[in-house]
C-alpha cells in the first residue's frame, strides 16, 4: 500500500476516481461515448 501526497492510499485514490469517471460517463451520449471509447482505444487503455 503506497500512499499518494494527499494521505491517500493508492486503492482508495484508484476507487474514488472510478466512481467519479463512472458518473460522469453516465451522464454522456452516445456520440460522446463513442469518442472517449476511440480516445482509449488509440492509446492502447482498451484492446478489444
Amino acid at each position: 500500500m503506497r500512499n499518494s501526497p494527499f494521505g491517500q492510499d493508492d486503492e482508495t485514490r484508484r476507487e474514488e476516481l472510478l466512481r467519479a469517471i463512472e458518473h460522469a460517463l453516465q451522464s454522456l451520449t452516445v456520440q460522446e461515448l463513442e469518442a472517449v471509447y476511440y480516445d482509449m482505444s488509440t492509446k492502447n487503455y482498451i484492446n478489444d
